[in-house]
């Protein structure tokens, strides 16, 4: 992946072993290394994933899809990766990550509530790597002739991947983007592999679910796909020059979210047609369709696998407790989250009801990002994506201090725009909401990603268009 606008700075890229030190605070442009192309590899590095094999499978097992129908939502929603990548581009031009940016649509003091809403989504996802980590460290040792795991080792098992899981972003930046890169390539093999296995067993079947199942799946593949990444898309994107292509960088991002989301989802769908329910719900239950002796490397690559994509959500859950808790240095935060992985994702192992915690926080994510990201984008987008970076790390005063540091418009747009995604919410069984069960058949229907997205983006454009514009138009334009 490379881009003809790629713009070359005398910064070099920091040794892979190199401490970052920077958080939240601004970059400046002499330290601006990165390029678009380091963007796409870092994406697809994190995102070939068994994670993603595993939503293919439910699209099929759990909601019924035909093998057909499954593959036409897996390519539609994974559209959704332009989010992701129209969520990168604010990143260089205001030097900061993601919820420092979002200063500038909620206020200093007013972003704490979707930076607390953020930080707990990605501590959430931490813990759920962790906790598969663990199984398939578990089924690892059944595989060795253990025929039951004692309580003890599975403590071992979850202390070592806890601190395996934080020597990535601890160093930082660089050798987040530069593991992952090179993490891409085997996973790629591995992808391949297991095509091969399953491409002449499946079977496409005649189309057997409602339309109503059909927005539920592909509520599934937005939210864990384009839209459960855009707010991490700045996290990363920051270290590049202020004058780098719009286009290479959404190009760059999207490309590298989508390949790979797309080809193990539907690898994932060609998988479910032939497994029953209890192996799809399960990382270690998809060995089921593969021979035995490719059981033991398929759970070790997907330890390396869970490992990097955790890599992703810690670094990006440390830079977002910055902007929750000013005056927190970034490596603090990396270990306060360390630690509260360590004690949730202990209760999640132990519990019997992993999979309804992780329904439960699934509902939890849906109902705030999508309100969220539209905000943040339409505020982008009404501003040209001009930024006071000053301001937007002052926490008692400049542009976006407003109203004791609140931004009324992008607080009331939120607030509506979770509101009426709950009532086309079809998380079953812990919560359906009012039209989603009365729409779309048996299993009901879901819209609330477009709903939230639609509601809270036109509310912020009528509330604080002309405002921003204003504060846009007061801001000096970095020249692309």
């Amino acid at each position: 992946m490379t881009d003809a606008s790629d713009v070359v700075t005398s910064a070099a890229a920091p040794a892979i072993t190199a401490v970052e030190h920077r958080g939240i605070e601004y970059v400046p442009d002499s330290e601006r290394w990165g390029k678009p192309a380091g963007l796409f590899w870092m994406w697809a590095g994190a995102i070939w994933n068994v994670e993603f094999l595993v939503y293919g499978v439910l699209g099929v097992v759990v909601f019924g899809l035909s093998f057909t129908q499954a593959v036409l939502i897996i390519l539609v929603g994974n559209l959704s990766y332009v989010l992701t990548g129209l969520a990168s581009l604010q990143g260089p031009k205001a030097g900061t990550t993601c919820f420092g940016v979002s200063r500038a649509a909620f206020g200093p003091n007013g972003n704490r509530v979707p930076s607390l809403f953020n930080w707990v989504t990605q501590v959430g996802f931490e813990i759920e790597g962790i906790a598969l980590i663990v199984f398939a460290a578990i089924a690892l040792a059944g595989q060795a002739g253990m025929k039951s795991v004692p309580t003890g080792l599975k403590v071992v098992f979850l202390i070592v991947a806890v601190a395996i899981q934080a020597v990535l972003p601890l160093l930082g930046h660089a050798a987040v983007l530069k593991v992952l890169k090179f993490l891409a390539f085997p996973f790629i093999v591995l992808f391949a592999i297991m095509t091969a296995f399953v491409v002449h067993k499946y079977h496409a079947g005649a189309p057997s679910a409602s339309w109503g199942a059909m927005t539920i799946f592909l509520a599934l593949v937005i939210a864990a796909g384009g839209l459960g990444f855009s707010e991490n898309g700045n996290d990363y994107s920051r270290y590049l020059p202020p004058t780098t292509s719009n286009r290479g960088i959404v190009a760059a991002v999207m490309l590298g979210g989508l390949i790979p989301s797309v080809l193990l989802e539907v690898l994932g769908a060609a998988l479910g047609s032939e497994l029953p329910k209890s192996a799809a719900l399960s990382v270690t239950g998809l060995t089921a369709s593969f021979p035995s002796w490719f059981v033991v490397p398929y759970l070790i690559f997907a330890i390396f696998q869970l490992f990097a994509i955790n890599t992703v959500d810690l670094y990006s859950s440390g830079v977002t407790l910055q902007s929750l808790v000013p005056g927190l240095h970034r490596i603090a935060c990396v270990m306060i989250d360390t630690v509260i992985c360590l004690a949730v994702a202990a209760y999640a192992i132990f519990s019997s009801r992993f999979y309804t915690l992780l329904a439960d926080f699934l509902l939890f994510i849906i109902l705030w990002l999508g309100p969220w990201c539209a905000i943040y984008l339409v505020d982008s987008y009404l501003r040209r994506n001009r930024y006071d970076s000053d301001s937007l790390l002052n926490e008692r005063g400049g542009l976006y201090y407003r109203n004791g540091g609140f931004h009324w418009p992008a607080l009331i747009a939120q607030l509506i725009g979770m509101v009426t995604a709950a009532l086309w919410l079809n998380a079953y069984s812990p919560y359906v909401g009012y039209f989603a069960s009365r729409h779309g058949g048996p299993l009901g229907s879901d819209f609330s990603v477009f709903i939230g997205l639609i509601v809270a983006g036109l509310i912020y454009g009528l509330l604080a268009g002309r405002t921003v514009r204003a504060e846009g138009n007061a801001t000096p334009a970095v020249v692309s």
